[in-house]
């Protein structure tokens, strides 16, 4: 069914390579919020630095754009003060698991509310191609001609180790399918994560368009249960060498979704009202500073 997304239409002229995979996360987000009927003052879009972070550059909505890794801490705070945005984070691998790799944890002990979309190309887009925290093991760079020395970041394992309630991956070329998880991402009460499978034509020649497609399995088409933590647990671990050692197949999909409790449910104040709802009090912080 074709929607008509052109609500979300930026007025910014795009930069980003022919061929680039963020074209298919960007055009998969204006899809998805369209379907849930939402327009661009429900939105918060909170972008990192990045490749990624452009994204929301080429989206009409609210925007609220951050230092590199800081994507989360500010959407942590605009979610706090107004439950009833809709707050999406657009974050790559290296600007997410390496520089925000803090906030990343962060967000998912408390549970906040929000969707975390990360475009994970395996490198540094943007400075040229450096390894990033999800580059596989002993893969040659232009900063490790003789192969990277580090294990990638596993970041589906980490969130669910770590109490994510909603744990998904997809592919960019994907549509469909990423449609549809971003769209459950956002109805989910609490973190959600889509960890996105998006090729770098310029810097990744190894995890192209053509390799993912050979390689992606709907997970749908499975008998999966992404109510069993131990499955999500198992096909997280075994995706941890990108399917390169023995050609693997790399399953897309929800790995886990069960309810949760979401960060402003758990706190008393928040729970009542969102801190937009309550007025300055001026004594009562003028107090609390002089006791510090």
């Amino acid at each position: 069914m074709n929607m008509d997304t052109s609500i979300f239409n930026g007025n910014r002229e795009n930069l980003w390579c022919p061929g680039c995979g963020n074209f298919g996360i960007l055009d998969a987000m204006k899809e998805a919020f369209t379907r849930q009927g939402l327009t661009p003052k429900d939105l918060l879009l909170v972008p990192g630095i990045g490749q990624s972070g452009k994204t929301a550059h080429y989206l009409e909505s609210n925007l609220l754009h951050g230092l590199h890794g800081r994507a989360l801490a500010l959407a942590t705070g605009a979610k706090i003060a107004n439950h009833d945005l809709q707050v999406v984070v657009n974050a790559g691998d290296g600007d997410c698991y390496g520089e925000g790799g803090n906030h990343f944890l962060a967000a998912i002990r408390r549970n906040l509310d929000i969707t975390l979309l990360v475009h994970d190309n395996q490198v540094y887009g943007l400075t040229k191609g450096q390894a990033s925290p999800t580059t596989p093991l002993n893969r040659e760079v232009k900063l490790a001609p003789q192969g990277v020395a580090s294990q990638p970041f596993n970041p589906l394992a980490t969130a669910l180790v770590n109490g994510a309630g909603f744990v998904a991956r997809c592919y960019s070329g994907s549509k469909s399918q990423l449609v549809d998880l971003i769209s459950a991402a956002m109805s989910y009460r609490g973190f959600a994560l889509v960890d996105i499978f998006q090729p770098c034509v310029s810097f990744n020649k190894v995890n192209t368009h053509q390799w993912y497609r050979e390689r992606v399995l709907d997970l749908a088409e499975t008998d999966h249960d992404p109510t069993n933590f131990d499955q999500a647990l198992a096909l997280a671990l075994g995706t941890h060498d990108m399917g390169e050692s023995q050609g693997e197949k790399l399953p897309t999909g929800v790995y886990y979704a069960v309810p949760g409790i979401p960060h402003h449910d758990r706190l008393n104040a928040l729970k009542k009202q969102p801190l937009l709802g309550y007025d300055f009090d001026e004594e009562m912080i003028n107090g609390m500073l002089a006791r510090i």
